[in-house]
């Protein structure tokens, strides 16, 4: 008999990637509204702001929730794995909050810092953890 197997940093990553990805969906849905823009981006810099933003999410997402089920299948119950995946978290919704400009505009610069920090910090992890 064998025991189903649960990973809550993944899923709590993923339930809160989910989250994101809808809140960034509906902040391009007012944007385009608040701009009359039915399909695409018309050109207008608020749109191509809210679509970078929701786009670039998906992006790097993916690769950084394949890391976080592969390294907790590595490192069952980690909480820096936990923390690591909070901060990811923490970070896109800067970035998309920053994609806006305004006066959180460096919430950008904080969100692909942590982004790319956050992926290499988690494939240097996974090598070393495939190397032991």
């Amino acid at each position: 008999m064998t025991l189903p197997i649960t990973l809550p940093i993944t899923l709590g990553a993923v339930a809160a990637a989910a989250l994101i990805n809808i809140w960034l969906s509906i902040r391009c849905g007012q944007a385009r509204t608040s701009e009359k823009v039915s399909v695409g981006d018309g050109g207008n810099d608020k749109v191509i702001r809210r679509m970078r933003a929701h786009a670039n999410f998906n992006e790097n997402a993916p690769i950084v929730l394949v890391l976080i089920a592969a390294l907790e299948f590595a490192h069952p119950g980690s909480t820096a794995l936990a923390a690591v995946a909070g901060v990811f978290m923490a970070g896109r919704v800067a970035h998309g909050i920053g994609m806006d400009g305004g006066s959180f505009g460096i919430g950008r610069m904080i969100g692909t810092l942590i982004t790319l920090v956050t992926q290499l910090g988690l494939a240097i992890w996974a090598i070393m953890s495939a190397m032991a």
